[in-house]
């Protein structure tokens, strides 16, 4: 028997071992409770298209954006509501699972013990993006597209009628389906690029256009298979490239609000979470690696199309957070490829049967065990998520107060925030509508920037009663769970005259404009925000329940100034989660309101040392060691929060700006006042007037010149400064 042919069966065991570690891993990462906004959206289109037989074309959700453009497709909103018809968020949660499990086997199809080695690093990027939302659909069919294309590529024998009915699927299920396309453009480009090489290369590679072009033509027109027919690439208003032309045109403005638009970043200190054992924030750095070593062993294989495929895959998921397992899918299947073999040759360079062994079971073990570990953190929910593992509704979602708005029958429109319109939606649809939601583009970013104004403003001001009156508001709700939260104005809503709260839970506010018409309701509901009972509901039984009740009544109580109180319930929390990150990142917060430095220094360190890639808990400690005068460790611990964040940090930027003026580093002032400049949104850069950015980075640019000794540039700066003080005609 041939040492070829040991290496081939002994390859093929191995891959069936780390193909099973990771189909494993990909089913416990994505067994998760149904804790995405958008899924709540989704769900309320399915149930208005089977309420109405036919698919809308323009805003029905909200009241501030009705009938506004408003083109998705809506299969995935039907199969997702038929299957909570059928089971509930269980059964949905299940469907995340499945789709987790089913994108990685896909990848796995023809797949190496290698390939099964990357996409166990890659399962965390998958199970990320195969939530029950539309978008899962896109990394299953997009995993599918690119085994079907990639084993067409290698043997020139693939089925290629699958791609066209996959098509009418995926056209029908996410604007993602343009990814399918594209990859179909990229493996016609590789063929191209054959082309040019003579001899066996250039037949085959005209063997495989001859033979998938009508398939790839089929594919193309399948697309058509919706219900808006060829209208959907029109580029007047209600088409998907009309819908992508507005998302990447307000990319920048969305992603200082929603983190998957935002990019990731690339800096050695955000990297660093590669050498992480526990964390998975790391995994797409070290794909990152991955796609350069295989692209370079592409390119000295003279195989220019593969290494184009790569780069053109990593461009994206580096841009955006949310591309990121789609470049996961094509680094498995392509890196698995090419790595397959260089290990292969390696491989056959060692002459000792057990030293081959013994070096293949040392990688399996060490996959396995980092694999255990982390599905532990999995299972036992050690990780700063919004979601729990298992199957059902997520914790977060204000379901007790809407219960309340439903039972009372609150009077007027509600207002809500961005992050939990979905849910209103699916939750009170359709008899309710919502203010905002996270569809996002019938909207507009100026409803971003409005919301937030909104809710920094208090309620008595003429603001809110200009927006209440034109929209006829008399109910808000308001989230107060950890992760996406109001709690920061918390304590200035509970004491407005002109707005009562009427329910307050450890996950949400309800509040009533007071008015003839709402009088009684306020009497027979009072909430006195100062002694009100949390967590207000019964003990949650399941241990990570029991953990969010904890933490999620901690903050409210603190944002409440119940400091004591506070302190008790993160005890309890910290119990039940001994190595939450969160718990001590809080008990820092409160204490360093209670103006207890030092003991809010030892629980930052502490929740740092758990979770050292986080960016909130080093923006947290610099803040500390701002208040303490510390500036040397203030602005090393700024400069690491702005370089481990992935959305852009302009607001930090300046602050760093300043903290280098006041150390007397001018030039490093100057090169962050241009990143702050160049990371700021169009909206922030517009403001004007009195501590504006503007205004600021201005002034901060004329000291940095001054104490330069360049009086031109100062001047310069300084009338930009003074400027911007003047009114805007």
């Amino acid at each position: 028997m041939s040492t070829t042919t040991v290496t081939s069966r002994a390859d093929r065991r191995w891959f069936v071992a780390l193909a099973t570690i990771a189909l494993v891993y990909a089913l416990l990462a994505g067994l998760r409770t149904v804790s995405d906004p958008d899924t709540f959206w989704q769900l309320a289109t399915g149930r208005w298209v089977v309420q109405h037989h036919h698919v809308f074309s323009t805003d029905v959700f909200s009241y501030t954006a009705q009938g506004q453009p408003w083109i998705y497709p809506a299969g995935s909103g039907l199969l997702l509501y038929v299957g909570y018809v059928i089971g509930g968020y269980t059964l949905l949660s299940w469907m995340s699972a499945a789709g987790c499990v089913g994108a990685v086997a896909l990848l796995l199809r023809r797949g190496s013990a290698t390939s099964a080695a990357i996409a166990i690093l890659s399962v965390p990027l998958i199970a990320g993006r195969t939530a029950p939302r539309a978008d899962m659909f896109t990394v299953v069919l997009f995993a599918a597209y690119l085994s079907i294309l990639w084993q067409n590529y290698q043997t020139g024998r693939a089925h290629l009628w699958l791609l066209p009915l996959l098509m009418i699927a995926w056209v029908n299920f996410h604007l993602g389906f343009v990814a399918g396309l594209a990859l179909i453009v990229a493996f016609v480009g590789i063929d191209v690029l054959e082309l040019l090489f003579p001899g066996r290369r250039r037949v085959e590679a005209l063997q495989r256009l001859r033979r998938a072009w009508p398939w790839f033509v089929a594919t193309a027109l399948a697309t058509l298979a919706n219900p808006w027919g060829w209208a959907i690439y029109s580029p007047w208003g209600l088409g998907i490239y009309s819908a992508m032309v507005r998302q990447n045109r307000d990319m920048a403005l969305y992603s200082n609000w929603i983190a998957e638009w935002g990019g990731v970043p690339l800096n050695w200190t955000a990297a660093a979470a590669a050498f992480s054992l526990r964390s998975t924030k790391g995994a797409f750095y070290l794909l990152l690696v991955i796609a350069a070593i295989v692209a370079l062993l592409a390119l000295l294989q003279r195989q220019f199309g593969a290494a184009v495929l790569l780069v053109a895959a990593v461009y994206p998921g580096v841009q955006r957070v949310r591309m990121d397992a789609l470049t996961a899918c094509v680094v498995v299947v392509v890196g698995g490829t090419f790595l397959s073999s260089a290990v292969q040759q390696v491989g056959l360079r060692i002459s000792s049967p057990r030293i081959r062994l013994a070096l293949a079971a040392a990688v399996v073990t060490m996959l396995a065990a980092l694999v255990f570990v982390r599905s532990f953190d999995v299972v036992t929910n050690r990780n700063h998520h919004p979601w729990t593992f298992g199957a059902g509704f997520g914790w977060q979602f204000p379901e007790q107060a809407a219960a309340f708005i439903e039972r009372e029958n609150l009077p007027g429109e509600i207002f809500n925030n961005y992050g939990e319109g979905g849910y209103l939606v699916w939750r009170l649809g359709p008899k309710r509508r919502d203010y905002f939601d996270g569809r996002a583009i019938p909207f507009g970013p100026e409803r971003f920037s409005h919301q937030a104004e909104l809710l920094q403003t208090p309620l008595d001001s003429e603001l809110w009663r200009r927006e209440a009156d034109h929209y006829n508001i008399n109910t808000i709700i308001l989230p107060l769970n950890r992760f996406e939260s109001v709690l920061g104005s918390l304590k200035a809503f509970c004491r407005s005259s002109d707005w009562r709260p009427v329910y307050l839970d450890e996950v949400a506010i309800v509040l009533v404009r007071r008015k003839a018409e709402t009088e009684d309701l306020i009497k027979r509901f009072p909430v006195d925000c100062s002694t009100a009972p949390l967590p207000a509901g019964p003990p949650v039984q399941s241990r990570g329940g029991a953990f969010n009740q904890w933490a999620n009544a901690a903050s409210v109580l603190a944002a409440l100034g119940r400091n004591t109180e506070a302190l008790t319930a993160t005890d309890r929390a910290n119990e039940i989660t001994p190595d939450s990150s969160f718990v001590p990142w809080l008990r820092g917060n409160i204490f360093s309101i209670m103006d207890l430095r030092s003991d809010a220094e030892r629980e930052y360190l502490k929740a740092i040392s758990l979770e050292p890639h986080e960016a909130l808990l080093w923006f947290s400690l610099a803040t500390l060691y701002k208040h303490e005068d510390r500036i040397p460790e203030t602005i090393s611990a700024q400069q690491r929060a702005i370089e481990l964040s992935a959305s852009p940090q302009p607001n930090e930027l300046l602050k760093l700006a300043e903290l280098y003026l006041d150390t007397k580093q001018p030039r490093a002032a100057l090169d962050t006042f241009d990143k702050a400049v160049r990371s700021a949104s169009p909206d922030l850069l517009a403001a004007s007037g009195a501590r504006s950015f503007t205004y600021d980075v201005a002034l901060g640019r004329a000291s940095a010149w001054r104490s330069l000794g360049d009086t031109k540039h100062a001047a310069s700066f300084d009338d930009e400064a003074v400027r911007d003080l003047l009114p805007q005609k």
